[in-house]
């Protein structure tokens, strides 16, 4: 998120944009993310945000200029409850008004897509052929690439420890390699917003939740094009990486807390929910595995805005394991609103005072 409004700044004429990370470009959330893409959401937002970051990347090799080993394979939902099936055909409904061309498809067809699966107990299946995923990692290297040859500085291994203010206005960030005097600031700090809010008195509800991901052996006989299949009803995931799979499952038994380790209390709910969808793959080897954080908010819905008490605070964080996918439009909006225009979409619902006055937007297509 960082890298990609540093790059939207620099892009539209902004001069003197610093980044400051902490450690490397994309090593906290970012490059532990699935890589999904897509356009597949309730929220009709969401749904824009989406389908707007999915032509980016499929444009990312001309702008800003980066391989990002782009598969759109498609989404593949598998429902097993109907009230999930009737959530999806509205969603699908909707998701059609806005172009996304997603469809509802029989367990048949969604069997012939996605091998793998065992259809036992599916009611139905929902479709998108534009989704996929690439690789986080090239993303945040073509953003900073191209935002550094446009003259943006971007600071690695750089904490900040205090924002400094003068009555309601910012006046400069303190790290620990010098002041940067400036009087705008973007938190972009993903789990980590919290304390970077909290120095201006900006209340950023977002908690950390550990989510992993683990990685089977080579699979010689697995189909070369393989749709992201997401058994809805228990979240368990997965598509072709390499020579072999992705995969992972929400636990549901998780508590939050910045957990980075990898954990083996999760694995019995994890082998249920492959036992009853994909059985096949118990007999295949792990090769790998990582554990990384969600940032999530009370509504599983972004928080992007500009704080209306601190002149020039503006942030984009708790996305709720979907930032990597829309961090091309969110570029976009925080570049229009740090520039004082209208953004392509209205985001003014997505502002952090919606919980204070009780108007959540909850996204219910949240993996």
């Amino acid at each position: 998120m960082g890298t990609s409004i540093a790059f939207h700044l620099a892009e539209a004429g902004v001069r003197d944009v610093v980044l400051v990370e902490r450690d490397e470009l994309g090593s906290g959330s970012t490059c532990k993310a699935a890589g999904g893409v897509r356009a597949q959401f309730s929220d009709e937002l969401n749904i824009q945000l989406g389908a707007r970051s999915l032509e980016a990347f499929k444009r990312f090799s001309e702008r800003p200029g980066q391989e990002i080993d782009l598969h759109q394979v498609g989404y593949l939902f598998l429902l097993s409850d109907p009230a999930h099936v009737e959530a999806f055909e509205r969603n699908v409904a909707l998701q059609n008004s806005l172009g996304v061309p997603s469809r509802m498809i029989s367990v048949a067809e969604a069997r012939a897509m996605s091998p793998l699966i065992s259809t036992e107990g599916l009611l139905a299946a929902a479709y998108s052929p534009d989704d996929g995923h690439c690789t986080p990692e090239s993303v945040v290297l073509g953003y900073a690439t191209a935002a550094r040859r446009l003259g943006a500085r971007l600071h690695t291994h750089t904490a900040v420890t205090d924002i400094l203010m003068s009555g309601n206005d910012i006046t400069g960030v303190v790290t620990d390699r010098g002041t940067i005097r400036t009087n705008a600031v973007i938190c972009t700090a993903g789990v980590w917003a919290p304390s970077i809010g909290e120095m201006v008195g900006v209340d950023l509800p977002v908690v950390p939740l550990r989510r992993q991901v683990m990685f089977t052996e080579p699979m010689p006989s697995l189909d070369p094009v393989v749709p992201f299949t997401i058994d809805f009803a228990s979240t368990f995931y997965f598509h072709r990486e390499g020579r072999g799979l992705l995969f992972g499952m929400s636990d549901p038994e998780e508590t939050p807390g910045f957990k980075l380790d990898v954990s083996d209390a999760w694995m019995p709910r994890l082998t249920a929910a492959i036992e009853k969808r994909a059985p096949s793959l118990l007999d295949v080897g792990v090769r790998t595995g990582w554990a990384g954080l969600y940032e999530v908010s009370p509504d599983h819905n972004a928080i992007i805005g500009e704080s209306r008490g601190v002149s020039r605070f503006l942030y984009a964080t708790g996305f709720s394991g979907h930032g990597f996918l829309q961090g091309p439009a969110v570029g976009e909006i925080i570049r229009d609103l740090y520039l004082e225009r209208a953004p392509m979409f209205d985001v003014s619902s997505l502002d952090v005072t919606r919980f204070a006055a009780d108007e959540t937007r909850p996204e219910l297509n949240v993996v």
